[in-house]
C-alpha cells in the first residue's frame, strides 16, 4: 500500500464526487422578473381579467410538463400535444355534463352498446387472423385475408354505427354526459390519453425523431377530426356548454375569487406533479431514462429494455397532456373541437419548453408562465402601439385609422412568439434554466 493511501484522511471525499450546491440567484432573478411581470398585468388589466390568464398558463404548464420529459428526459419530439389535450377536453366534458334523458331514457343506450360490441368483435376477428401464420398459414396468405377481413368488418359495422347514430342526432342530440364530478373526468382524459399514447408509440417509438414528430402531428389531426365530425358524440361544430367546475363558479362567488380558488386548485395539482417528477429523475429509473436518450447504444449494451422505457416515458407525458387538457376545457367551460389548434396547442407548448429549458421541471413551468403571459399580452399592447401610430399619423400627416386593428393587433401574437423563439435559440440554446447534469467521477 502506498504512503499517500496510509496518510488518507477517511472523511476525505473527491471534489467531483458530491454536487456543490450553489446559491440559486439565476432562478431567484428569473422568478423575481417573472413576478414583477404578473403583477404588472394585474396593476393594468385588473385582478378578474389576470387570474383567468394565470389559471391558463397554469394549465399549460401540465402539458408543457408532459412534452418536457418526453423531450427533455428521453428525446422524444411530440408534435401532436393537440390531440391529447382534445381528448382530455373530451373527457371533462363527458364526465361532466349533465345526464341527457332523450337519450338514455330510450332504446338508444343499448343500441349503441350493441353496435360497439360488434366492433370489438370485429377487432378480435382482425387480429386473429393476424396470427393465422402459427397455424401453417404462409404469411402472404395471412396477410390477404386480415386485410380483407378488415375491410368488410369496417363497412359492416360503420354502416351499423351510422344507423345508430343517426337516431341519437335527429331523436336526442347527442348523447351527452354522465352527470360526475368535473376531476373524474381528467382522470379519465389523462387514462385515455396515456391509453392512445400507448398505441402510438408501441408503433411510431422504433422511428426516428423526425419520422415519430410526423406520426403524432398526423395522429392529432385524426384525434381533431373524430371529435369534430361526431356530432352524435360532442356535438361537433355545435359546442358544449357550459362545463361545472369542481369548485364554486363565478355565479356563486364572483368572477375574481373563483378563477382564484380555481388558480389555488390547480397550483396544487402542479406541485404534485413537479415532485413526483423531481424524485423520479433523481432516482435510478431517471437516470436509466437520460442514459438512454444520451447513448442508446451503451445503455442496449448494459442490457437496459430501450423500447420499453421509451415507452414508458411516451405514456407518462400523454397522460400529463390529457390531465392538463381536461382542466383547461373545464376552466374554459366550453368543449369546442374546432378550437384545438396546433398553433395554440403544439407549438406555443414547445416554444415553452424551449424557452424554460428542456429536462428542467422547474424552468419549463418558469417558461409556461411567462410564454403565455406574452402571447396574451402582445394584443393589446400590439393594440395600444397602433392607437399611439395612429393617432401620430392623423395629427402629423392625416392619416385614416384602419378599419380591422383588432385583427392586426392578434396577429401580432405569431409575430412575437416567432422573434422569442428566434432570440432563445441564439442566446440561450438550452433554455433559461437549462437542465442540470451532474459529473461523477
Amino acid at each position: 500500500m502506498s504512503n499517500s493511501a496510509k496518510t488518507r484522511n477517511p472523511a476525505y471525499t473527491p471534489k467531483d464526487a458530491t454536487q456543490e450546491r450553489r446559491f440559486p440567484l439565476r432562478e431567484l432573478i428569473l422568478f423575481g422578473v417573472l413576478l414583477i411581470a404578473v403583477l404588472a398585468v394585474y396593476a393594468t388589466m385588473g385582478a378578474a381579467y389576470s387570474t383567468r390568464m394565470l389559471v391558463e398558463a397554469a394549465c399549460y404548464a401540465i402539458l408543457a410538463l408532459g412534452l418536457t420529459i418526453q423531450w427533455g428526459y428521453a428525446g422524444q419530439f411530440n408534435a401532436g400535444v393537440m390531440g391529447f389535450v382534445a381528448l382530455g377536453g373530451f373527457c371533462a366534458m363527458l364526465f361532466s355534463v349533465p345526464v341527457n334523458d332523450a337519450f338514455w331514457g330510450t332504446e338508444l343506450p343499448g343500441e349503441l352498446g350493441r353496435v360497439l360490441l360488434y366492433g370489438i368483435a370485429a377487432t378480435l376477428l382482425v387480429v386473429a387472423a393476424t396470427k393465422l401464420d402459427r397455424l401453417g398459414v404462409p404469411k402472404k396468405l395471412r396477410t390477404l385475408i386480415a386485410v380483407v377481413l378488415a375491410l368488410v368488418l369496417y363497412m359492416v359495422v360503420i354502416s351499423l354505427l351510422r344507423e345508430v347514430t343517426g337516431e341519437i342526432q335527429s331523436r336526442a342530440g347527442f348523447v351527452g354526459g354522465f352527470g360526475l364530478p368535473p376531476w373524474t373526468g381528467w382522470i379519465v382524459g389523462g387514462a385515455l390519453a396515456g391509453g392512445v399514447g400507448y398505441f402510438i408509440g408501441h408503433i411510431c417509438l422504433g422511428l426516428r425523431s423526425d419520422y415519430l414528430a410526423i406520426a403524432t402531428l398526423g395522429i392529432a389531426e385524426i384525434i381533431k377530426a373524430f371529435l369534430k365530425n361526431s356530432d352524435w358524440l360532442t356535438r361537433g361544430t355545435a359546442t358544449v356548454s357550459p362545463l361545472p367546475w369542481p369548485t364554486p363558479g363565478p355565479a356563486e362567488l364572483g368572477f375574481t375569487l373563483s378563477r382564484a380558488i380555481y388558480l389555488s386548485f390547480t397550483a396544487v395539482v402542479i406541485a404534485a406533479i413537479f415532485f413526483l417528477l423531481h424524485r423520479a429523475y433523481h432516482a435510478p429509473w431517471g437516470r436509466m431514462i437520460r442514459a438512454i436518450r444520451d447513448n442508446e447504444v451503451s445503455a442496449a449494451a448494459m442490457g437496459k429494455d430501450i423500447n420499453k422505457r421509451r415507452l414508458e416515458i411516451f405514456v407518462l407525458g400523454c397522460v400529463l397532456m390529457g390531465l392538463g387538457g381536461g382542466m383547461l376545457g373545464t376552466f374554459n367551460s366550453l368543449f369546442d373541437p374546432q378550437g384545438y389548434l396546433p398553433l395554440n396547442h403544439t407549438f406555443l407548448v414547445l416554444v415553452m419548453v424551449i424557452l424554460g429549458g428542456p429536462g428542467n421541471n422547474l424552468g419549463t413551468i418558469l417558461g409556461a408562465v411567462a410564454v403565455y403571459i406574452i402571447w396574451i399580452m402582445s394584443e393589446p399592447l400590439a393594440l395600444f402601439l397602433m392607437q399611439l401610430a395612429v393617432a401620430f399619423g392623423e395629427g402629423a400627416f392625416g392619416w385614416d385609422a384602419p378599419s380591422n386593428m383588432d385583427s392586426r393587433a392578434l396577429q401580432a401574437r405569431v409575430l412575437v412568439i416567432g422573434l422569442l423563439i428566434t432570440m432563445v435559440l441564439r442566446f440561450a440554446p438550452k433554455g433559461l434554466l437549462p437542465e442540470k447534469i451532474k459529473n461523477h467521477s
